[in-house]
């Protein structure tokens, strides 16, 4: 009977332990925490989970779904000591989900529970990645230009007494001096995009302001291969935003075109306005674009081909630029193309309603 009892007693003991409230505050912390938040007791089921938890389909049930993080749970129960770790999880289960990338701190919350905080650190990691890539394409564009100056320079110098020789060389040193600065004020705009939000001081101004200025600035590169470029506005509507980066973003798309097109070709420009959606589309009779490189072509540097974009003296930065104009002002570039039969690039903004007419006095 004394067995039993004790046995009853420590029952009671153990139920006592399990039942214990969670500390006043705890809860309502948890609940506001913006990263996701756990608390465990001490047989490691779930007792109280955030939003974001939720979100990250950290908990099923009343357990863990990572075996790493219910690992780390282990472990600091044994040592006491909090513990920081960084995980892969795959959030979701249709489909086989996606992975995110998360930083975990298991704690002990008091003696009873244990608290666990994750932060997805997917979009840091990715903007890292996206630096340090910037970073080293840059190194290797800036190379090129810079290294062929020096042997042009030393070309010349040798072959001095040959004026024929000397003024070919020069041509290309200024070809080479062009396409540097061209990358130069690319970089630079770039930059100015990232860095600004051009709807906190936005203008409102007409779409087909931005088409004739776009057009007439690449007048006399189309000149020069006897391209015409065809303007067609469908319908009149007005933007919000930065003027100059959305004529930026559009005499991007036409001077892209018009390198890429044969001579004595077409570059079309329309214009048309559908459910409150500008759309601005180029499009040209180039050589056209393969399916596997249509998303790669907004990428920074990227070029469909280096050959060609050597002798027409592309940067590799201009989409990428249109693709950041359109994202800043709450739109999308779409491409649209087959091999042999040339490429449309449709600018898609959202139109700026009319004011509202002012009360006579």
């Amino acid at each position: 009977m004394h067995l039993l009892g004790l046995a009853a007693q420590r029952g009671r003991q153990v139920m006592a332990i399990a039942s214990e409230p969670i500390p006043d505050g705890i809860a309502a912390m948890v609940h506001v925490l913006e990263s996701a938040g756990v608390v465990l007791d001490g047989s490691n089921q779930v007792i109280l989970s955030s939003p974001g938890a939720q979100a990250l389909d950290l908990v099923e049930g009343r357990t863990l779904r990572s075996h790493e993080v219910a690992d780390a749970v282990r472990r600091v129960w044994r040592t006491g000591e909090a513990e920081v770790i960084d995980i892969v999880h795959r959030r979701g289960r249709i489909g086989g989900g996606n992975e995110v990338q998360l930083r975990v701190r298991v704690a002990p919350l008091g003696n009873r529970f244990m608290l666990v905080l994750a932060a997805d650190r997917t979009e840091e990691l990715r903007l890292a990645g996206v630096r340090r890539d910037f970073v080293a394409n840059i190194s290797h564009e800036l190379k090129t230009p810079i290294g062929a100056l020096q042997v042009l320079a030393e070309a010349i110098e040798a072959g001095a007494e040959e004026p024929a020789r000397v003024r070919s060389f020069a041509q290309r040193m200024q070809l080479e001096a062009d396409r540097l600065g061209r990358m130069t004020k690319e970089l630079i705009d770039l930059s100015r995009i990232q860095a600004d939000d051009p709807l906190d001081h936005a203008d409102r101004f007409p779409v087909t302001r931005i088409v004739d200025v776009a057009v007439d600035r690449n007048r006399v590169l189309a000149d020069a291969k006897r391209i015409r470029i065809i303007p067609r506005v469908l319908e009149e509507a007005d933007l919000l935003g930065s003027e100059e980066l959305v004529t930026m973003a559009v005499q991007n798309l036409i001077s892209n075109a018009v390198q890429y097109s044969p001579e004595a070709t077409h570059v079309g420009v329309g214009v048309r306005v559908t459910d409150g959606i500008v759309e601005i589309a180029v499009t040209d009779k180039g050589v056209g674009i393969a399916d596997e490189e249509q998303e790669r072509v907004f990428e920074r540097f990227y070029r469909v081909d280096p050959a060609r974009s050597r002798v027409t003296g592309g940067t590799g930065l201009g989409l990428s630029i249109v693709k950041h104009v359109a994202a800043s002002h709450g739109g999308e570039i779409t491409l649209w193309s087959r091999p042999s039969q040339g490429s449309t690039f449709t600018l898609r903004l959202p139109a700026s309603a009319a004011p509202a007419p002012e009360e006579s006095a």
